[in-house]
C-alpha cells in the first residue's frame, strides 16, 4: 500500500511537472504572437497615416494644399463622430447584468418555494 502511495504521489508530481512544460511552452508562443499582432497593429496605424497623406497629395492634383488637407481632415472628423455616435448606441444597449442567470435563479427560487409549500401542506 505504501509503494502505490508513493506511485501515485510520483504520478501526480511527474504529470504537475508535464502540464507545467506545456503551458510554459504555450505561453512563450502566445507572447511571441501577441508580439507579432502588436508589431502588426502599429504598422497598420503607419500604414493609414501615409494613406491619409496620399489622399491629401493626390487631391493637391486638383486643388490647393490647404483645401486638400482641409477635406481629408473633414472626412476623417465626420467618420470618427460616426463611429463614436454608432459605439454609443450599442453601449445604451449593453447590458452589464447576467440576465439568463437571473432569470434562472428567480425560476429556481420559485420552485423551491412551490416545493416548500407542498411539503409543508
Amino acid at each position: 500500500m505504501n509503494r502505490l502511495s508513493e506511485q501515485t504521489s510520483r504520478l501526480i508530481r511527474d504529470e504537475l511537472k508535464l502540464v507545467q512544460a506545456e503551458l510554459t511552452a504555450t505561453a512563450k508562443h502566445g507572447g511571441i504572437g501577441a508580439g507579432f499582432l502588436g508589431a502588426g497593429g502599429i504598422l497598420a496605424w503607419f500604414g493609414f497615416g501615409a494613406l491619409i497623406a496620399t489622399a491629401i497629395l493626390g487631391l493637391t492634383t486638383v486643388l490647393p494644399a490647404w483645401a486638400a488637407a482641409l477635406i481629408v481632415t473633414a472626412v476623417l472628423f465626420m467618420t470618427a463622430a460616426i463611429a463614436a455616435l454608432l459605439g454609443k448606441k450599442k453601449m445604451e444597449k449593453l447590458s452589464l447584468a447576467p440576465e439568463r442567470t437571473i432569470a434562472n435563479v428567480n425560476r429556481d427560487v420559485a420552485e423551491i418555494k412551490e416545493h416548500s409549500r407542498h411539503d409543508t401542506r
